[in-house]
């Protein structure tokens, strides 16, 4: 009897070990988080034949591209805050490119801090959040590991570092020091500033081309470093989540001008409608204030100013500039990629690429961000799985408060409660599918002095935004309050957005359905903070 007692409790033992074992070695992917600045959807991948992106065109076919997506403000502080967190702008009450994220959330949950907390090295380079939302080390709960600062030393050691992390060009370099001898860096009193743009106190160029090595700016020093660590990371025995920060295509447009080459200007197109739409309130654009504002001509003379069209040539200088810069990232994209397949990490890794939002390039005669219209609220998103098959093209509706659910279900993590998104897994297995009808973005204003926030609304075919008059930083919900704007738009007649139709009489019943959709959103999102 006492043998078949030790007899069983071996075999009990047996099975605990065996059951223990395969526990522990249950694979745990790792993440590579990509981020781009300012990079719109303007690649091969999305049907952009004139763009030179074989790399990011690369990953693609390896996993889904998410074809409808959007982001929650277009401005990077606010979107960047409310993708890392998977919650609305509302509710990181992060809205502009002052206010610190942890000051109005002090346990407020972040992507890689959550992936800390469940046993990943997590750490990274670049620009992922905002800098001014967040504290001097990056987010300090976000990384395990400490978020690696770019050096002066790490440029390449011919050209040293640009001046002032822009230009490398004698020519540019002599007029930022000579905007500096002449102002002390600052602008002249009374000079204007876009409140959503990153100041500049040196006034350059809006873009270079230079004869230069990658390294010479500041995304080849990203992607160089990001390359060793890599290397590193590979020989770890934890799982890791490493984020990399592309700056560019942000402006300046600055890029070695090997990635201009590849680009044929006099072939560029312009936007096809450089007017206001036709019944749209004027506060629904922004004059352009982060070009006119901070950036010149290359001879010195400054942008127009207002809702006008820059000149031809004016206008195929910067979509050059814009196209040349992401073609340069694109570049260092490939980099990480190369480097995942040579130290074996791509069987077992986890790949999100995003761009933090679009751009107008000269539609509307806008430039820039800041607007809740198409071409800025739509924003690139691919996702690459291990374990679900690639060259896939999902064509539903999709958020930037979706990626943190689909990265927890990708990693086999418990998702957290309340996030504001949901997981896309269901679309990377079948593209056809469906998660959600409609994406929410949001912008704010002052008209005649009052805060203004507008909601915008993207169903399939429409896009309906309320410009609500109420001061939102100290309240968390609008249905009640004055609307003093309303914006419909149907891209499937007028996907340029040249007329508002909220008035048009064939459109009340679809402005009606919009409205609902709106104030369900607004009521649902007040009772999640």
């Amino acid at each position: 009897m006492k043998k078949i007692f030790n007899l069983g409790f071996i075999l009990l033992s047996v099975a605990l070990i065996s059951f223990q074992k395969t526990k522990e070695t249950k694979p745990k992917y790792n993440v590579l988080f990509i981020a781009v600045d300012d990079l719109k959807p303007l690649l091969g991948c999305y049907g952009e034949k004139q763009m030179k992106t074989p790399n990011i065109d690369r990953l693609a076919k390896m996993g889904t591209v998410f074809m409808n997506n959007y982001c929650q403000q277009a401005v990077c502080g606010p979107t960047r805050a409310s993708l890392m967190t998977g919650m609305r702008p509302d509710y990181t009450r992060v809205w502009d490119l002052k206010t610190q994220m942890r000051e109005m959330n002090p346990d407020i949950l972040t992507i890689p801090q959550y992936f800390k907390q469940n046993g990943y090295l997590t750490t990274g380079i670049g620009k992922i959040y905002h800098p001014t939302d967040i504290d001097k080390n990056f987010d300090t709960p976000s990384w395990s590991e400490s978020y690696y600062k770019v050096k002066p030393e790490d440029y390449n050691a011919e050209t040293g570092m640009p001046i002032n992390g822009r230009y490398q060009s004698v020519d540019n370099r002599k007029m930022v020091e000579q905007f500096e001898a002449a102002t002390g860096g600052k602008k002249k009193k009374g000079e204007p500033e876009d409140e959503d743009s990153e100041k500049t106190e040196s006034r350059g160029p809006a873009f270079e081309s230079a004869d230069v090595p990658d390294d010479a700016y500041l995304d080849g020093v990203v992607a160089k470093k990001a390359v060793a660590k890599l290397g590193e990371l590979a020989k770890s025995k934890e799982p890791f989540f490493y984020a990399v920060g592309f700056a560019k295509p942000h402006l300046p447009f600055c890029s070695p001008k090997k990635y201009w080459d590849v680009y044929d200007r006099s072939k560029i197109q312009l936007a096809a409608f450089q007017e206001l739409a036709k019944g749209t309130p004027e506060f629904t654009y922004q004059a352009s204030g982060e070009l006119v504002n901070n950036y010149v001509l290359p001879n010195g003379e400054r942008y127009k100013k207002g809702y006008v069209k820059q000149t031809e040539a004016n206008q195929r200088e910067l979509i050059h500039g814009y196209y040349a810069a992401i073609s340069y990232t694109d570049a260092q994209v490939g980099k990480l990629l190369d480097e995942l397949d040579k130290q074996g990490l791509t069987k077992n890794t986890i790949i999100v690429l995003w761009g933090d939002h679009g751009w107008h390039l000269g539609d509307h005669t806008v430039w820039a961000k800041h607007t809740n219209l198409q071409q800025t609220t739509k924003a690139p998103l691919i996702f690459v799985s291990p374990t679900i098959k690639g060259n896939q093209k999902a064509q539903g509706i999709t958020e930037f408060v979706d990626i943190f659910p689909t990265l927890t279900e990708l990693a086999g993590l418990k998702t957290p409660e309340k996030l504001a998104g949901k997981s896309l897994v269901t679309l990377m297995k079948d593209s056809k599918k469906e998660v959600k009808n409609y994406a929410v973005s949001q912008y704010h204003r002052k008209v005649n002095k009052a805060d203004v926030m507008g909601y915008t609304l993207r169903t399939k075919r429409y896009r309906y935004t309320a410009w609500y008059q109420e001061n939102y930083r100290q309240i968390n919900l609008m249905p009640n309050a004055k609307i003093v704007g309303v914006e419909l738009y149907d891209y499937e007649k007028d996907p340029n957005e040249t007329e508002n139709l909220a008035e048009k009489a064939d459109y009340q019943k679809i402005l009606k359905e919009h409205e609902k959709l709106m104030t369900e959103f607004l009521t649902n999102q007040s009772h999640s903070r």
